[in-house]
């Protein structure tokens, strides 16, 4: 396991991490609500090129857009903001965006991204058009992940309520609802081209799900660790990179589900993000240690490569293939989640089909 990384003290907690699409510039976003920009490369320390005070309350996600020309930031004030990345200034600011606070956002298309909020509800924007495209109201606990199928035009999404949803984007519906999980999800991503989803939960198993049949996870992984596993990240269609609460960061393989090996360690804080940059040949981390860590994928991946198998010779016990999405109109109730940030409240949606519009 590697310790080496280059380090970026922010000195207070980060919530969310991001890398530019293209250059080698990566973004996160403060408790204080502070946007901080670096530029980084692989023999120096990286440099700050911008910080914008961007919310009054924190700055809890954030997301480059438009080809890394912009970045969207969410916070518990119910604001999404839009700044430019070369200037730092304000492109627009959407007041109140959400009902409750804004928790994540996601890239769906060139134009289009998701944002969830603390009361379930996850909504479509343009940012072309600089409207709300349409809502779902998919949760009744925050919405602590979310994934997009591009092929399926589906939008996958974990709650505190111990659910995972699928939205469909053409028929603005959401199409289904897991069971209830006795654990709070807190992370989703798709593997195994397209025919698995990989959930992470409060008390560390790793939920899969076949696609099609989300009523219901396929598989369990129970041995990876007794912590949160906050956030995922897809390496390729067999492995999977994790972030838990103790701080370390894993290589899992799924089915066969293993640890490959434990490949840093953050601190031992929780592990609140991770995210490539660019070209894959940096991992971000970001902890409550108040640090941004940038490890060399290369060094990361170094004798794991002798245990990671082939997609193609692995077998999967489960029915795959199958086109059809569980349907199922009675979605389940489910208990209050417990592992929400410090938010408040918003009020209305009166500025909803404004977004983006110019200042």
């Amino acid at each position: 396991m590697t310790d080496s990384s280059m380090v970026i003290d922010f000195g207070k907690i980060p919530f969310d991490v991001d890398f530019h699409p293209s250059r080698p510039l990566v973004a996160a976003g403060l408790i204080t609500g502070d946007l901080l920009l670096y530029g980084y490369a692989a023999d120096s320390q990286p440099q700050r090129v911008l910080e914008v005070h961007a919310h009054d309350e924190s700055c809890r996600t954030l997301r480059f857009i438009n080809d890394g020309h912009a970045i969207v930031t969410g916070s518990p004030d119910c604001s999404i903001l839009s700044t430019d990345v070369e200037t730092g200034s304000a492109i627009a600011r959407l007041e109140n965006s959400h009902g409750a606070a804004v928790n994540r956002i996601i890239n769906l298309t060139e134009s289009t991204i998701a944002s969830g909020d603390d009361a379930g509800c996850i909504k479509v924007w343009d940012t072309r058009q600089r409207t709300c495209c349409t809502s779902f109201n998919a949760h009744e606990e925050y919405i602590s992940d979310m994934t997009f199928a591009s092929d399926s035009m589906r939008l996958l999404a974990t709650s505190g309520d111990g659910t995972l949803s699928v939205c469909n984007l053409r028929s603005s519906k959401v199409q289904t609802r897991s069971e209830f999980s006795e654990d709070e999800l807190l992370s989703v991503v798709i593997m195994k081209n397209g025919r698995k989803v990989i959930c992470g939960t409060q008390t560390g198993t790793l939920l899969l799900y076949s696609w099609g049949f989300f009523k219901d996870c396929s598989d369990r992984f129970v041995d990876l660790t007794p912590n949160y596993i906050d956030t995922l990240l897809k390496l390729d269609e067999d492995r999977v990179i994790t972030g838990s609460e103790s701080g370390l960061i894993s290589l899992v393989g799924i089915l066969p589900n293993r640890i490959i090996q434990p490949i840093a360690e953050h601190s031992e804080y929780p592990v609140e993000r991770l995210a490539f940059s660019h070209d894959k040949k940096f991992l971000g981390s970001i902890s409550h240690d108040h640090t941004l860590k940038l490890w060399d994928m290369d060094d990361l991946l170094q004798g794991s490569s002798n245990t990671a198998k082939s997609h193609s010779a692995i077998a999967d016990s489960d029915s795959d293939g199958e086109d059809e999405m569980d349907m199922d109109d009675s979605l389940p109730k489910a208990s209050k989640g417990t592992k929400i940030k410090c938010s408040s409240k918003g009020e209305g949606l009166s500025n909803a089909n404004n977004f983006f519009a110019d200042l």
